[in-house]
């Protein structure tokens, strides 16, 4: 898989949130140990994230505080995040009893973090540097295509 499918996400899909949603589930049907993929965005105007696309089991987590969780230390720290048994990590915030191990990489625009892509799985140890370097991938692509003032965050 390569970042290709986000390139094809928004040549189909007009609707930015539409095309987020393909990446998303394309991820997780073709990816085995993809349980759980979304992409949060901070909020223009307060320090949070807001979920807006993903594919797996819905989660109560559609806004998440900065410093809070993975994803919330990602917000603030700019740099990739994968835990390798989330049961280890003190600031963990449970999605799922399921979930094994996480991976959440940042989205910048112009240097500045704006978002991320969170991918949960239900085997520990389950994500290597070739994932984190897909994600950096898609992210890239998502950055050149989305505007944020369309997805009112």
């Amino acid at each position: 898989m390569t970042a290709d499918l986000a390139r094809k996400a928004f040549e189909k899909n007009t609707d930015q949130r539409q095309a987020l949603e393909y990446i998303c589930n394309e991820l997780k049907e073709n990816l085995d140990h993809y349980d759980w993929v979304g992409f949060y965005f901070h909020h223009r105007t307060e320090a949070k994230l807001i979920l807006k696309a993903f594919a797996g089991e819905p989660t109560e987590h559609t806004e998440i505080p900065f410093g809070k969780g993975i994803c919330g230390q990602v917000a603030e720290s700019d740099e990739n995040f994968r835990v390798d048994d989330v049961n280890a990590q003190e600031n963990y915030i449970a999605c799922s009893l399921f979930t094994k191990s996480e991976l959440v990489v940042p989205i910048f625009i112009n240097g500045k973090n704006i978002g991320q892509i969170d991918i949960d799985s239900h085997q520990k140890d389950a994500f290597s540097r070739d994932d984190e370097a897909l994600l950096k991938d898609i992210n890239a692509v998502v950055a050149e295509n989305i505007k944020l003032e369309t997805l009112n965050v």
